[in-house]
């Protein structure tokens, strides 16, 4: 066991210090993984591999293009404001306090500011996409490496089954990790585009300023489940609160908190039927772990990470326990189950 944890410690330092190199290959390895289906799709269809890879690199290139054009500005502009929004927050903050006072409560400025500063929260929001900005400029290194994963996709099979030395060996673990991880990131991306659509539009509707922005921040933290809704919300709230006041900030959580309702709780389980086999408190511990090792983005992979891990380990006897561990309470039942027919049989 010390063994294994000193080999672990070892590993998350050295993705820590190589996390400027491993972010790209990350994101062409699951970018790879959604241009898949409609790659082998082209192929049956008759059309070459060369112009396949082609046509899926000019939609994410324009993809690409498109973001940068609607919210680098937004970016810029936001960042040179938020000194003002986060002097105004602390206003507001202390104004608050002054209020809670005077009715009774004894608070410390100093003790909440300094741990409750909510001016840090649309610093961290601001970070997270200029990390995102900066990470696509290396657009160059991403399409290289997609390329070469997608026109090497065909022969994968054969080399993992050279790697088990049998030419009949089963890939079932390995389609498991792919269908998981791509259905996944497919329908997520959906609910996520119609969740900032969302709320671009009720912030256009209220008028809070940089809303394409704000929508871009919650399609993103979409990807995490139940806390990155929650995470996505405050900012706007904030700036709606600092802009136009307490009640139109009243509105925006309202509808925030209606578009999470109907997309997390009402549309995604209908899509995604049993969720995505995580418990609560893994996709919590996921999201601080790898956004701790690989910075903001490693928040929003976090999920494909640990539903790959917890596939795999659910591949092998020995680490199926972990995988157990890291499942939701619906796998265990279903181990439970699938134990008791064993014994009876």
């Amino acid at each position: 066991m010390l063994l294994n944890l000193a080999a672990f410690t070892v590993i998350v330092a050295g993705i820590m210090s190589a996390k400027s190199l491993i972010l790209p290959f990350l994101l062409a390895i699951f970018l790879a993984i959604i241009c898949a289906p409609p790659l082998f799709w082209m192929r049956k269809k008759g059309v070459p591999t060369v112009i396949s890879i082609l046509l899926l690199v000019l939609v994410l290139l324009g993809l690409e293009m498109l973001f940068a054009n609607l919210i680098g500005s937004s970016i810029n502009e936001f960042s040179s404001n938020l000194p003002h929004y986060q002097v105004r927050l602390r206003e507001l903050t202390s104004s608050y306090i002054t209020w809670f006072k005077a009715q009774g409560f004894e608070i410390s400025n100093e003790v909440l500011l300094e741990n409750l500063d909510p001016g840090k929260l649309m610093r961290y929001s601001a970070n997270m996409l200029g990390s995102l900005t900066a990470l696509l400029t290396n657009t160059f290194m991403i399409v290289l490496t997609l390329i070469f994963i997608l026109s090497e996709a065909a022969g994968f099979p054969d080399k993992i089954r050279a790697m088990h030395g049998n030419r009949n060996a089963s890939l079932d673990e390995y389609g498991e990790i792919m269908q998981g991880v791509n259905k996944y990131l497919a329908l997520k991306t959906m609910t996520s585009l119609a969740t900032g659509v969302l709320v671009t539009v009720l912030l256009k509707i209220i008028g809070v300023n940089f809303a394409i922005m704000w929508g871009l921040v919650a399609v993103l933290l979409n990807f995490i489940p139940t806390i990155g809704s929650i995470i996505a919300a405050i900012p706007a709230v904030l700036l709606a609160l600092v802009q136009l006041g307490a009640g139109p900030a009243a509105w925006v959580a309202g509808g925030y908190l209606f578009i999470n309702i109907l997309i997390g709780n009402v549309l995604e389980p209908k899509i995604m039927g049993s969720g995505i086999g995580l418990s609560a408190l893994v996709i919590f511990i996921s999201m601080a772990f790898w956004g701790w090792v690989l910075g903001p983005i490693g928040m929003l992979l976090s999920i494909p990470l640990t539903m790959t891990c917890k596939i795999a380990l659910a591949g092998n006897p020995e680490t199926r326990w972990l995988a157990l561990l890291l499942g939701s309470n619906r796998d265990a039942e279903m181990a439970l189950k699938k134990a008791q027919l064993e014994t009876k049989r």
